[in-house]
């Protein structure tokens, strides 16, 4: 869809570069780190994160050393982050 459109994008493989914590901070912009939480990760519900997620900081910190944590796709436009593949969200930024 985004690869479609017109809108000009940059795109991070995070098996290849993964986010640092400083950057993870910032796409959270004060939202709670386990809105990024991808709990359908092994390692999430092996820890019973799926169910109740860690402190912020102990998530960063694990999000920063296994990628598959975090929920993806990830799509920034403006002030806007999208979480995950939301089709109705992507079409409502991309206009």
């Amino acid at each position: 869809m985004l690869r479609g459109s017109k809108v000009e994008a940059e795109e991070q493989d995070l098996a290849k570069k993964p986010l640092s914590k400083e950057e993870i901070k910032a796409l959270l912009g004060g939202r709670p780190a386990s809105e990024f939480l991808n709990t359908r990760n092994e390692e999430a519900r092996e820890k019973g994160w799926n169910k109740t997620p860690p402190s912020d900081a102990t998530l960063i910190d694990a999000m920063t050393k296994n990628v598959n944590l975090i929920k993806r796709p990830i799509l920034v436009v403006g002030n806007e982050t999208v979480l995950g593949f939301d089709e109705e969200r992507y079409k409502k930024l991309l206009k």
